[in-house]
């Protein structure tokens, strides 16, 4: 699950609450723009193009469920995790 506050200053990814990882985006939450921000700053944060960052669910609210496509991209998300979480 992730938990995305749009209209920040810049990217960010805050780090982990309560099993929810929280991202600042600083696009706003207006005809997706916060979504497409999301999608492309987690793409360059995993180094996976931006067709492997999909949103399954929560369009439209704060949390959203993440699918990154493609082998090791677990890994990859979890070490950005854990190195947010120190």
């Amino acid at each position: 699950m992730v938990k995305v506050q749009p209209g920040a200053n810049k990217n960010k990814i805050v780090g982990v609450q309560q099993d929810t990882l929280r991202i600042r985006i600083s696009a706003p939450a207006v005809q997706g723009k916060a979504n497409k921000m999301l999608i492309q700053f987690l793409a360059k944060q995993l180094a996976v193009k931006r067709r492997q960052v999909k949103i399954l669910s929560g369009h439209t609210t704060t949390s959203k469920t993440i699918h990154i496509v493609g082998e090791g991209n677990q890994k990859k998300l979890q070490n950005i995790i854990d190195s947010t979480s120190v």
